[in-house]
């Protein structure tokens, strides 16, 4: 298991392909060497939401790098032909070798430098499907259960991309794909 990239942005209005403006820091882009781990996120990432985005138990979105391959497909079928790179699922941290179907609640990722205690699911809102470029996309993240996961910090330090890190498993109560489908069905 391996850190792909260390994404952060700072809140930004964008226009959406349906023309609406929207405010968000979901646009984050790869960062070099290491960057610094605080109990509220990476130093210089922000937040647009506070309601649903960061504090204590999200304070690191991470996202399988695996699954681009797949959401660029998705986009090309909805005719949207722009290119996915590292950060543009909101994901503070593309990962390497880990999905959410190997992640539990309490899990916790063990890198050089710090530790990351898996706490939710991240559910997808009207941001990511202004970000992705077509209406489905959040329809489409909660069919498939790509969803990523969000992540306390539990040790401070720091992080960059290229470091390898262990899964250290925690209770195996709560699994993050069940948890975000039952979420996502009682929402629908």
């Amino acid at each position: 298991m391996q850190v792909h990239s260390v994404n952060t942005a700072c809140v930004e209005q964008f226009v959406a392909t349906d023309g609406q403006t929207v405010t968000s820091a979901i646009r984050k882009r790869p960062r070099t060497g290491p960057v610094a781990v605080k109990p509220l996120g990476l130093e210089g990432d922000e937040q647009a939401d506070l309601t649903v985005h960061g504090g204590l138990a999200k304070a690191v979105y991470a996202y399988p790098q695996e699954h681009y391959a797949v959401w660029q497909t998705m986009r090309a079928q909805a005719k949207v032909n722009l290119p996915l790179q590292p950060g543009d699922f909101g994901e503070n941290l593309t990962l390497t070798g880990l999905l959410e179907t190997q992640l539990w609640i309490g899990d916790v990722l063990r890198f050089p430098d710090c530790e990351l205690v898996v706490s939710e699911p991240r559910y997808p809102c009207f941001k990511f499907n202004a970000h992705m470029g077509f209406n489905q996309a959040a329809k489409l993240m909660a069919q498939s259960g790509y969803c990523g996961v969000y992540l306390a910090v539990k040790r401070e330090g720091s992080i960059a991309a290229g470091q390898t890190f262990e899964l250290v498993p925690g209770p195996r109560e709560v699994g993050i794909v069940e948890l975000f489908k039952a979420k996502m069905k009682a929402k629908a």
